[in-house]
């Protein structure tokens, strides 16, 4: 299992996640493709890490700068073993109350930019035969809270997306995880979300929705995601925080909900359905 002199490329590294795992990585002697909207943001990097950093200026939602990028990773690290796609934000605000322009914004940063980084990364690994692609979800790609569903509609975007990919690359050596955070002291709410203008008619489902959430150490995720990077077979998706509890109950209640309504599904299906028919893949 190779632990160190990994070369890793990451999206949205000015701060947050992006930030503490780009250390993690330099500091035990990785290398590192680090990139941000705005260089000025990374420019402490190269002071502090030197050759083993190159800072890039990368708009996710631009294709082509996309593209370039990755280019340039390859060219300067020889090779990507560890792709993480990072950047993003949230949007706030009920789906009623969302323009056309934010939620498209929403998709463009999260969902979009996050494929064109897993398809310019993709050629890559395949040519080297192996390579790692982290695709940073959210708890908020698995369930969902009432406000906040355009950036829910983007990370469980990503999450389908990864659900098809690793099935498609795995056989080629290449490793996919949807790395899913819980609420963490971050400066992910002040740094970078947005909020839509506010319909009074959603008034007292924004107050019941307010509370106090348990957040956990940004820092002790640095530990955490080398574990992933550096297991010899990484899971398809991992929790950071204490988000299982909560979530296995949602599961079970849809699980409940489908069970239920099982003989409503199979009249549905028009016909009755053999075991061969029930072991055909799903098509839409």
């Amino acid at each position: 299992m190779q632990t160190a002199g990994k070369t890793w490329f990451i999206t949205g590294t000015s701060t947050g996640f992006g930030r503490l795992w780009t250390e993690a990585a330099l500091e035990r002697g990785d290398r590192v493709v680090a990139t941000a909207r705005r260089l000025d943001a990374v420019a402490d990097y190269a002071d502090r890490f030197g050759d083993a950093v190159l800072t890039l200026e990368l708009d996710v939602r631009d294709r082509a700068a996309v593209l370039t990028a990755v280019q340039r990773a390859q060219e300067h690290l020889g090779r990507l073993d560890v792709v993480v796609n990072n950047a993003g934000y949230g949007h706030f605000g009920m789906v009623e109350e969302l323009t056309e322009q934010e939620l498209r914004d929403q998709m463009e940063t999260n969902f979009f930019g996050a494929a064109w980084v897993t398809q310019a990364a993709l050629p890559v690994f395949r040519a080297q035969g192996h390579g790692h692609l982290l695709q940073v979800t959210s708890e908020g790609g698995v369930r969902a809270f009432p406000g906040i569903g355009a950036y829910h509609a983007s990370k469980w975007a990503v999450e389908g997306l990864s659900e098809s990919l690793w099935q498609e690359v795995e056989g080629l050596g290449i490793h996919v995880t949807n790395v899913e955070p819980g609420p963490y002291a971050t400066d992910w709410l002040s740094r970078g979300s947005r909020t839509s203008a506010p319909l009074p008619a959603y008034d007292a489902v924004r107050a019941a929705a307010e509370g106090t959430f348990e957040v956990g150490d940004p820092a002790a995720t640095r530990a955490a995601l080398l574990r992933v990077v550096d297991a010899p077979v990484p899971p398809h998706r991992v929790f950071f925080g204490r988000s299982f509890t909560d979530v296995a109950a949602i599961y079970a209640d849809r699980l409940a909900t489908w069970a239920e309504w099982e003989p409503v599904a199979l009249a549905a299906f028009g016909q009755p359905v053999g075991p061969s028919r029930s072991a055909s893949p799903i098509r839409p």
